[in-house]
Protein backbone atom coordinates (compact mmCIF):
# COMPACT_ATOMS: atom_id res chain seq x y z
CA UNK A 1 0.00 0.00 0.00
CA UNK A 2 2.99 2.36 -0.09
CA UNK A 3 1.96 4.73 -2.84
CA UNK A 4 1.55 8.35 -3.79
CA UNK A 5 -1.16 8.43 -1.14
CA UNK A 6 1.38 8.43 1.66
CA UNK A 7 4.64 9.98 2.75
CA UNK A 8 6.41 6.76 1.81
CA UNK A 9 7.44 8.15 -1.60
CA UNK A 10 8.09 11.79 -0.71
CA UNK A 11 10.75 13.76 1.11
CA UNK A 12 9.43 15.02 4.43
CA UNK A 13 10.28 18.35 6.01
CA UNK A 14 12.05 18.32 9.37
CA UNK A 15 8.77 19.29 11.02
CA UNK A 16 6.85 16.40 9.45
CA UNK A 17 9.66 14.03 10.42
CA UNK A 18 9.16 15.18 14.02
CA UNK A 19 5.46 14.30 13.90
CA UNK A 20 6.24 10.97 12.22
CA UNK A 21 8.76 10.15 14.95
CA UNK A 22 6.26 10.63 17.78
CA UNK A 23 3.55 8.76 15.86
CA UNK A 24 5.91 5.81 15.36
CA UNK A 25 6.91 5.98 19.02
CA UNK A 26 3.23 5.79 19.97
CA UNK A 27 2.57 2.75 17.80
CA UNK A 28 5.73 1.09 19.18
CA UNK A 29 4.26 1.65 22.62
CA UNK A 30 0.93 0.16 21.57
CA UNK A 31 2.56 -2.95 20.13
CA UNK A 32 4.81 -3.37 23.19
CA UNK A 33 1.90 -3.05 25.62
CA UNK A 34 -0.38 -5.27 23.49
CA UNK A 35 2.27 -8.00 23.62
CA UNK A 36 2.16 -7.90 27.44
CA UNK A 37 -1.62 -8.08 27.80
CA UNK A 38 -3.02 -11.26 29.30
CA UNK A 39 -6.29 -12.41 30.89
CA UNK A 40 -7.06 -10.50 34.06
CA UNK A 41 -5.31 -7.23 33.13
CA UNK A 42 -7.60 -4.23 33.68
CA UNK A 43 -8.10 -1.20 31.45
CA UNK A 44 -6.52 0.96 34.15
CA UNK A 45 -3.46 -1.26 34.21
CA UNK A 46 -3.16 -1.17 30.40
CA UNK A 47 -3.41 2.64 30.42
CA UNK A 48 -0.72 2.82 33.11
CA UNK A 49 1.54 0.50 31.08
CA UNK A 50 1.29 2.89 28.13
CA UNK A 51 2.08 5.90 30.32
CA UNK A 52 5.09 4.22 31.91
CA UNK A 53 6.47 2.99 28.57
CA UNK A 54 6.27 6.47 27.06
CA UNK A 55 7.58 8.19 30.19
CA UNK A 56 10.66 5.94 30.09
CA UNK A 57 11.29 7.27 26.56
CA UNK A 58 11.06 10.95 27.42
CA UNK A 59 7.36 11.81 27.13
CA UNK A 60 6.35 14.44 29.70
CA UNK A 61 3.28 16.05 28.13
CA UNK A 62 0.10 14.88 26.44
CA UNK A 63 -2.65 15.88 24.08
CA UNK A 64 -4.47 13.29 26.13
CA UNK A 65 -3.32 10.57 28.51
CA UNK A 66 -3.63 6.94 27.37
CA UNK A 67 -6.97 5.16 27.21
CA UNK A 68 -7.70 1.43 27.06
CA UNK A 69 -11.03 -0.19 26.19
CA UNK A 70 -11.80 -3.91 26.49
CA UNK A 71 -14.66 -6.09 25.26
CA UNK A 72 -17.89 -4.29 24.33
CA UNK A 73 -16.32 -1.05 25.53
CA UNK A 74 -14.34 -1.11 22.25
CA UNK A 75 -17.70 -0.35 20.58
CA UNK A 76 -18.66 2.25 23.20
CA UNK A 77 -21.79 0.27 24.07
CA UNK A 78 -24.16 2.43 26.16
CA UNK A 79 -21.65 5.30 26.40
CA UNK A 80 -23.64 8.40 27.31
CA UNK A 81 -21.20 10.79 29.03
CA UNK A 82 -17.49 11.62 28.45
CA UNK A 83 -16.44 10.10 31.80
CA UNK A 84 -17.27 6.65 30.40
CA UNK A 85 -14.28 6.88 28.06
CA UNK A 86 -11.83 6.78 30.97
CA UNK A 87 -10.20 3.41 31.82
CA UNK A 88 -12.08 1.16 34.23
CA UNK A 89 -11.50 -2.06 36.15
CA UNK A 90 -12.88 -4.11 33.23
CA UNK A 91 -10.65 -7.18 32.94
CA UNK A 92 -9.38 -8.64 29.70
CA UNK A 93 -10.51 -12.15 28.77
CA UNK A 94 -9.48 -14.65 26.09
CA UNK A 95 -10.94 -13.76 22.68
CA UNK A 96 -11.74 -10.22 23.82
CA UNK A 97 -11.01 -7.22 21.58
CA UNK A 98 -9.14 -4.22 22.95
CA UNK A 99 -8.19 -0.72 21.84
CA UNK A 100 -5.18 1.24 23.10
CA UNK A 101 -5.38 4.97 22.43
CA UNK A 102 -2.72 7.52 23.34
CA UNK A 103 -1.73 11.06 22.38
CA UNK A 104 1.74 11.97 23.66
CA UNK A 105 3.73 15.14 23.06
CA UNK A 106 7.44 14.46 22.49
CA UNK A 107 10.04 17.15 21.72
CA UNK A 108 7.14 19.52 21.02
CA UNK A 109 5.47 17.25 18.46
CA UNK A 110 2.07 15.62 18.96
CA UNK A 111 0.55 12.33 17.81
CA UNK A 112 -2.80 10.72 18.54
CA UNK A 113 -3.01 7.02 17.71
CA UNK A 114 -5.47 4.16 18.13
CA UNK A 115 -4.40 0.52 18.06
CA UNK A 116 -6.94 -2.29 17.80
CA UNK A 117 -6.08 -5.82 18.87
CA UNK A 118 -7.57 -8.98 20.26
CA UNK A 119 -6.46 -11.45 22.93
CA UNK A 120 -6.56 -14.59 20.81
CA UNK A 121 -8.78 -15.45 17.86
CA UNK A 122 -11.83 -13.35 17.01
CA UNK A 123 -13.03 -13.56 13.37
CA UNK A 124 -15.44 -10.61 13.77
CA UNK A 125 -12.60 -8.40 14.97
CA UNK A 126 -10.38 -9.57 12.09
CA UNK A 127 -13.09 -8.62 9.58
CA UNK A 128 -13.53 -5.17 11.13
CA UNK A 129 -9.80 -4.50 10.89
CA UNK A 130 -9.69 -5.62 7.26
CA UNK A 131 -12.69 -3.47 6.32
CA UNK A 132 -11.11 -0.34 7.81
CA UNK A 133 -8.80 -0.25 4.79
CA UNK A 134 -11.59 1.06 2.53
CA UNK A 135 -12.17 3.94 4.93
CA UNK A 136 -8.54 5.01 4.81
CA UNK A 137 -8.67 5.04 1.01
CA UNK A 138 -12.02 6.86 0.84
CA UNK A 139 -10.95 9.60 3.27
CA UNK A 140 -7.75 10.38 1.37
CA UNK A 141 -9.48 10.36 -2.02
CA UNK A 142 -12.23 12.74 -0.95
CA UNK A 143 -9.89 15.11 0.90
CA UNK A 144 -7.93 15.41 -2.34
CA UNK A 145 -11.18 16.17 -4.15
CA UNK A 146 -11.64 19.06 -1.69
CA UNK A 147 -14.95 17.71 -0.43
CA UNK A 148 -16.19 19.27 2.79
CA UNK A 149 -15.44 17.56 6.09
CA UNK A 150 -19.14 17.05 6.57
CA UNK A 151 -19.57 15.39 3.15
CA UNK A 152 -16.65 13.04 3.78
CA UNK A 153 -18.04 12.17 7.20
CA UNK A 154 -21.37 11.27 5.60
CA UNK A 155 -19.64 9.15 2.93
CA UNK A 156 -17.73 7.26 5.64
CA UNK A 157 -21.09 6.71 7.35
CA UNK A 158 -22.61 5.34 4.13
CA UNK A 159 -19.66 3.00 3.61
CA UNK A 160 -20.08 1.67 7.16
CA UNK A 161 -23.77 0.99 6.50
CA UNK A 162 -22.91 -0.88 3.27
CA UNK A 163 -20.38 -2.95 5.21
CA UNK A 164 -22.99 -3.71 7.87
CA UNK A 165 -21.37 -1.75 10.70
CA UNK A 166 -22.29 1.01 13.14
CA UNK A 167 -20.49 4.33 13.33
CA UNK A 168 -18.86 4.39 16.77
CA UNK A 169 -16.78 7.58 16.43
CA UNK A 170 -20.15 9.34 16.63
CA UNK A 171 -20.02 8.54 20.38
CA UNK A 172 -17.11 10.95 20.85
CA UNK A 173 -17.82 14.55 21.95
CA UNK A 174 -19.25 16.41 18.91
CA UNK A 175 -19.28 13.07 17.05
CA UNK A 176 -15.80 13.77 15.65
CA UNK A 177 -13.98 11.43 13.27
CA UNK A 178 -10.86 13.63 13.42
CA UNK A 179 -9.34 16.77 14.91
CA UNK A 180 -6.41 19.01 14.10
CA UNK A 181 -3.11 18.62 15.93
CA UNK A 182 -0.12 20.94 16.06
CA UNK A 183 3.19 21.68 17.75
CA UNK A 184 3.07 22.15 21.52
CA UNK A 185 5.56 24.30 23.42
CA UNK A 186 7.79 22.28 25.72
CA UNK A 187 7.52 23.37 29.34
CA UNK A 188 9.04 22.17 32.60
CA UNK A 189 5.59 21.69 34.10
CA UNK A 190 2.88 20.17 31.91
CA UNK A 191 -0.41 19.88 33.80
CA UNK A 192 -3.43 17.92 32.56
CA UNK A 193 -7.13 18.64 32.92
CA UNK A 194 -9.52 15.65 32.84
CA UNK A 195 -6.74 13.65 31.19
CA UNK A 196 -5.97 16.26 28.51
CA UNK A 197 -2.78 18.33 28.39
CA UNK A 198 -3.56 21.98 29.05
CA UNK A 199 -1.00 23.21 26.47
CA UNK A 200 -2.53 21.08 23.72
CA UNK A 201 -6.06 22.12 24.74
CA UNK A 202 -5.02 25.77 24.51
CA UNK A 203 -3.80 25.16 20.97
CA UNK A 204 -7.04 23.47 19.96
CA UNK A 205 -9.08 26.26 21.56
CA UNK A 206 -7.01 28.85 19.70
CA UNK A 207 -7.65 27.01 16.42
CA UNK A 208 -11.36 26.89 17.23
CA UNK A 209 -11.41 30.63 17.90
CA UNK A 210 -9.55 31.55 14.72
CA UNK A 211 -11.51 29.02 12.71
CA UNK A 212 -14.85 30.35 13.94
CA UNK A 213 -13.82 33.80 12.79
CA UNK A 214 -12.59 32.54 9.40
CA UNK A 215 -15.30 29.95 8.75
CA UNK A 216 -13.61 26.64 9.58
CA UNK A 217 -13.34 24.23 12.52
CA UNK A 218 -10.48 22.10 13.92
CA UNK A 219 -13.10 19.41 14.65
CA UNK A 220 -14.21 17.05 11.85
CA UNK A 221 -17.83 16.30 12.67
CA UNK A 222 -21.23 15.65 11.07
CA UNK A 223 -22.45 19.13 12.01
CA UNK A 224 -22.76 22.41 10.15
CA UNK A 225 -19.55 23.87 11.59
CA UNK A 226 -17.65 21.21 9.59
CA UNK A 227 -19.26 22.22 6.29
CA UNK A 228 -15.94 23.26 4.69
CA UNK A 229 -12.93 21.53 3.08
CA UNK A 230 -10.20 20.45 5.50
CA UNK A 231 -7.95 23.26 6.60
CA UNK A 232 -4.25 22.78 5.72
CA UNK A 233 -2.36 21.22 8.59
CA UNK A 234 -2.25 17.89 10.39
CA UNK A 235 -5.37 15.92 11.25
CA UNK A 236 -5.59 12.91 13.57
CA UNK A 237 -8.18 10.74 11.79
CA UNK A 238 -9.97 7.82 13.49
CA UNK A 239 -12.79 5.98 11.72
CA UNK A 240 -14.27 3.59 14.29
CA UNK A 241 -16.41 0.60 13.29
CA UNK A 242 -18.75 -1.34 15.59
CA UNK A 243 -20.55 -4.65 15.21
CA UNK A 244 -22.54 -6.34 17.99
CA UNK A 245 -20.33 -5.27 20.87
CA UNK A 246 -17.02 -5.43 19.00
CA UNK A 247 -15.25 -2.25 17.91
CA UNK A 248 -12.10 -1.51 15.91
CA UNK A 249 -10.42 1.61 14.61
CA UNK A 250 -7.13 3.08 13.53
CA UNK A 251 -5.97 6.59 14.26
CA UNK A 252 -3.16 8.30 12.41
CA UNK A 253 -2.03 11.63 10.98
CA UNK A 254 -3.32 12.91 7.65
CA UNK A 255 -1.34 15.82 6.17
CA UNK A 256 -3.37 18.43 4.27
CA UNK A 257 -1.65 21.17 2.26
CA UNK A 258 -2.73 24.03 -0.01
CA UNK A 259 -0.97 22.50 -3.05
CA UNK A 260 -2.88 22.40 -6.34
CA UNK A 261 -1.26 19.05 -7.13
CA UNK A 262 -3.76 16.41 -5.91
CA UNK A 263 -1.01 14.03 -4.78
CA UNK A 264 0.67 16.78 -2.76
CA UNK A 265 -2.59 18.27 -1.46
CA UNK A 266 -3.15 15.44 1.04
CA UNK A 267 -1.28 12.31 2.12
CA UNK A 268 -0.99 9.97 5.07
CA UNK A 269 2.10 10.83 7.07
CA UNK A 270 3.35 7.26 7.32
CA UNK A 271 2.72 3.81 5.86
CA UNK A 272 4.92 1.88 8.27
CA UNK A 273 2.11 1.40 10.78
CA UNK A 274 0.64 -1.85 12.19
CA UNK A 275 -2.74 -1.68 10.44
CA UNK A 276 -1.16 -0.85 7.07
CA UNK A 277 1.38 -3.66 7.40
CA UNK A 278 -1.50 -6.00 8.23
CA UNK A 279 -3.38 -5.02 5.05
CA UNK A 280 -0.21 -5.46 2.98
CA UNK A 281 0.24 -8.96 4.41
CA UNK A 282 -3.41 -9.81 3.65
CA UNK A 283 -2.91 -8.59 0.08
CA UNK A 284 0.19 -10.77 -0.39
CA UNK A 285 -1.60 -13.80 1.14
CA UNK A 286 -4.52 -13.33 -1.25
Amino acid sequence: MTSAGTAGTRELTAELRGFREVQRLSYECAEAVAAQLKPGVTEREAARMQREWLYARGVRDWFHRPFAWFGDRTAFVDFKIPLQFFPTDRRLEAGMPFILDMAPVHKGFTADVGYSGCLGLNPVHDKLLSDLREHRELILREVRERRTLREIYEDVDRLMVRQGYANRHRAYPFGVIAHKIDRVKERRWSPTLFGFGTQALKGLASDALHGHRDGWSPLWSPYRFSDHPPQPGLWAVEPHLGFRGTGAKFEEILVVTDSRDPEQSAFWLDDDLPHVRRWNEEEVAA
